[in-house]
């Protein structure tokens, strides 16, 4: 007799020409990985065979091969009406009695233990689904709180019907799959009560950049449908795993998300076995999962990954009976993992500002721009010409055969773990999701540019902007001797810029993320009882209303902003420079402007060291601290190294070191360097003094210039006056130089000189200097001026340190 029914149980990866790709896998996790204790529901599955036999009874083989031939392969014009006949078909035959008897015995084995018939999922398994190079994602049904052998029954019925959605029947084509060569496969898996709890998925890299030291999980409250289909927009979190496997606090990311429905039972009255319902606001505001849940996902997620062997998707479960996780299904990841990385990397740069129309999360790196095509349904298709922008409400799999006409995506709902981010990655289409309400924002027919050019954040503009596209090909670099290295400011294009040929960070300015994601002063948060303005209090609350502590939200932002890209260099150097805003910028931030005095000349007023042991701000300096102790220590992100600004004396040197020891920030512990910036006269000629107290330099080559030579650049009056180039200033940089090597410390150099003047490159590789930092855009010319110097000094340029896994460029881009 066929076997028609299968325990997950007994099922391994060799099953998938039996039980299909996501059966397969779930019997794969329930064999091999509970020693580590891995959760997965049991369950069975229907095979191959039971599938081909009940075409066989009913006739239906030659019957849909007779659709199938009726197909327009060209432009699909009878898609719709080809996947309906079939469908029909199908629906309207019956499981032969073997097979449904089966499928009622092993249904009954599941309800023995319990009381009450057990809610079951029923999914689509087919048997070419999960691929490496074929995802199949969202192009067969499943069906959930499924309960009884009648329904079950149907469920499966529905599943062998799904084979042949309109989207899988275009999917096969278009992949050169046999139609009738694809069998269906129905796991049938005991349900976990998500729907009292939460639910979601998590990749074992960076879905955007591909970048693989992070597990990235997003969640929903209720059944993990919502979260897959793109029906609501999703809590985000990014843990590291280097540091996860040293037990260490690992999560570098938390993003709350809207959460706006959460999909429940539906109660006995109605048709549907699930409803969604509108989530409390008190729900919408709160994490779905703990710091230790996070880690246990991610965790089981690594050891996942590494039993298969390749990057993982991953859908998890949390059962609010019983308050434990579970995986419930696993496949390989299809997009990045087939990519090798490029060694050219082309950037897009809007060239005028703008207010956006509407922003989203971003998939893809690029701008475009087209006519908006405002549509409610893949029934309104014909109205979308070739090239245009779709704007709708929402993506699914139904939406899968219009994707390729589109240069672009637009939705209200969806994270970028959802079904309508990963189509839109693979079809390599450019999308902005999870908008909120662009369908209201933008008119049908209207102009519009998509900029997704930071890779994190999508932005939608009226008409017809102008951008810049450079390409950077690295591919003829060799490494140089000095150390490259960059100057990055922006956490979202971490992953992205730790590909470019790099020697780590050289320069993290903070600047960029207290003024863009705390947005707050922070002796408003320390001082908020005593803030003057109820504009500002209000303004402050509504940031900070996840934080008890109105300071924890400072250093949380800030240790994760630097975590970040900590995390997307570990485990090269990342040189975190500690703030350095002038007091009229330190006024903007809100509640500033009741901490910051008034200056006629800020730039060199209260600025740097001479802050951070003041009354005024040492407070504000002590969250600066806390954050990056909680990065070091607490994180494992040793990596970081701290840099002071404008320390103007030996003493002011002094006083900020001790200011630190304060918040446990102590030099020399737990491999700390604190470095000081060379830009103020006094710091070249005292160099060996603040080498005693400091472990290096990094020169600060605008402000250098300015002191030295007595110009404001800003000037349009002597601007003209002001060059790096200039004897003096070149002499001060080349005394820094020299005293660092007599002293034994490190010094380098951040700035734009090097890449825009070959000659001022050659001036700091004749002079031994140690590393110089790029901006990200300037990195390719600065590596070739460097690679120029380097020739005519006769200094062969360093080997790489050998090849990594992650190696593409001539030299190491991961350690």
């Amino acid at each position: 007799m066929a076997t028609y029914i299968i325990p997950l149980k007994e099922l391994t990866l060799q099953h998938v020409s039996e039980v299909g790709g996501k059966n397969a896998s779930l019997g794969e996790m329930l064999r091999s990985l509970a020693a580590d204790q891995i959760r997965v529901p049991d369950g069975f599955a229907t095979t191959a065979r039971a599938y081909q036999d009940f075409l066989e009874s009913n006739n239906l083989t030659a019957k849909i091969e007779q659709q199938l031939a009726k197909l327009d392969t060209q432009q699909f014009s009878n898609l719709q009406e080809t996947g309906a006949q079939i469908r029909k078909l199908i629906l309207a035959a019956h499981l032969p009695d073997s097979l449904a008897g089966a499928i009622r015995e092993a249904y009954q084995q599941m309800c023995r233990p319990y009381k009450a018939p057990v809610q079951v999922a029923v999914r689509s398994s087919a048997t070419a689904e999960d691929l490496p190079d074929a995802s199949f994602a969202g192009q067969h049904e499943s069906y959930l709180n499924i309960s009884g052998e009648e329904q079950v029954l149907k469920a499966c019925l529905r599943c062998y019907a799904s084979l042949f959605t309109d989207r899988a029947i275009k999917y096969r084509h278009d992949h050169g799959f046999d139609h009738m060569k694809v069998y269906l496969s129905a796991g049938v898996q005991k349900m976990v009560r998500s729907d009292l709890a939460s639910a979601g998925v998590c990749f074992t890299l960076d879905p955007q950049s591909g970048f693989d030291q992070v597990v990235f999980l997003t969640g929903s409250w209720g059944l993990g449908e919502n979260v897959v289909q793109g029906t609501v927009n999703p809590d985000e979190f990014y843990v590291f795993k280097p540091t996860l496997k040293q037990g260490k606090k690992a999560i570098i990311s938390k993003k709350v998300g809207s959460k706006a429905i959460t999909m429940v039972y539906a109660d006995g009255n109605s048709d549907q076995p699930t409803v969604n319902i509108a989530t409390p606001a008190a729900k919408q505001e709160a994490y779905v999962l703990s710091d230790d849940e996070i880690r246990q996902v991610a965790e089981w997620a690594v050891r996942i990954e590494e039993h298969y062997g390749r990057p993982m998707d991953i859908e998890w479960a949390k059962d609010g009976e019983t308050g434990e996780l579970f995986i419930v299904q696993a496949r390989p990841e299809t997009i990045h993992s087939r990519k090798n990385r490029q060694l050219t990397h082309t950037t897009f740069t809007l060239q005028e500002a703008a207010k956006p129309l509407a922003s989203g999360k971003a998939i893809g790196q690029r701008i475009i721009s087209g006519t908006a095509r405002l549509l409610n349904s893949p029934q309104e298709s014909h109205l979308l010409q070739a090239g245009e922008i779709l704007v709708t409400d929402i993506t699914n799999p139904d939406w899968d055969p219009i994707l390729k006409k589109v240069s672009a995506v637009i939705t209200n709902k969806g994270g970028r773990t959802s079904h309508a981010a990963i189509v839109a990655r693979e079809l390599g289409a450019l999308a902005v999701v999870g908008t909120g309400n662009a369908t209201e924002l933008i008119r049908n027919g209207q102009e519009i540019t998509v900029s997704c050019a930071d890779g994190q954040n999508g932005m939608v503009y009226d008409g017809k902007l102008n951008w810049r596209e450079e390409v950077l090909d690295f591919g003829h670099l060799t490494k140089p001797n000095t150390r490259a290295m960059l100057i990055v400011g922006d956490p979202d294009q971490a992953f992205d810029l730790s590909y470019y040929p790099n020697d780590g960070v050289g320069l993290m300015r903070l600047e960029f993320i207290i003024n863009n994601s705390i947005q707050i002063h922070p002796m408003a948060l320390v001082k908020y009882h005593e803030l003057q303005e109820e504009a500002v209090k209000a303004q402050i609350d509504a940031l900070t209303h996840h934080h008890e502590n109105k300071e924890d939200y400072f250093v949380e932002k800030l240790a994760q902003s630097v975590a970040t890209i900590a995390a997307a260099f570990y485990p090269k150097d990342v040189v975190v420079r500690m703030s350095d805003f002038k007091t009229n910028e330190y006024a903007n931030l809100i509640g500033g402007r009741q901490f910051e005095p008034k200056e006629e000349n800020p730039m060199l007023g209260f600025r740097g060291a001479s802050r951070y042991y003041n009354p005024r701000y040492r407070e504000g300096f002590g969250l600066e601290c806390k954050a990056m102790k909680v990065v070091r220590d607490e994180m494992g992100l040793t990596n970081v190294k701290l840099m002071i600004p404008f320390c103007r004396t030996i003493a002011e040197g002094q006083q900020v070191l001790k200011q630190m020891a304060k918040y446990g920030l102590v030099r020399g512990e737990n491999g700390l360097e604190v470095y000081v910036m060379a830009e103020i006269p006094s710091n070249v000629l005292l160099a060996k003094e603040f080498a005693r107290i400091f472990d290096g330099f990094s020169i600060g080559s605008n402000d250098l210039t300015q002191l030295t030579l007595g110009i404001d650049r800003d000037s349009s009056t002597v601007s003209e006056l002001f060059d790096e180039q200039n004897e003096a200033v070149q002499k001060m940089i080349s005394e820094v130089i020299r005293a660092a090597h007599e002293t034994g410390v490190k010094v380098g150099l951040c700035g734009q000189a090097p890449s825009d003047f070959p000659a001022f490159a050659q001036f700091l590789v004749e002079q031994g200097i140690d590393s110089i930092s790029f901006n990200p855009d300037a990195l390719l010319k600065g590596v070739e001026n460097i690679l120029a110097a380097e020739k005519e000094q006769g200094k062969a340029g360093r080997e790489a340190v050998g090849p990594t896994k992650e190696s593409v460029f001539p030299w190491e881009v991961h350690s």
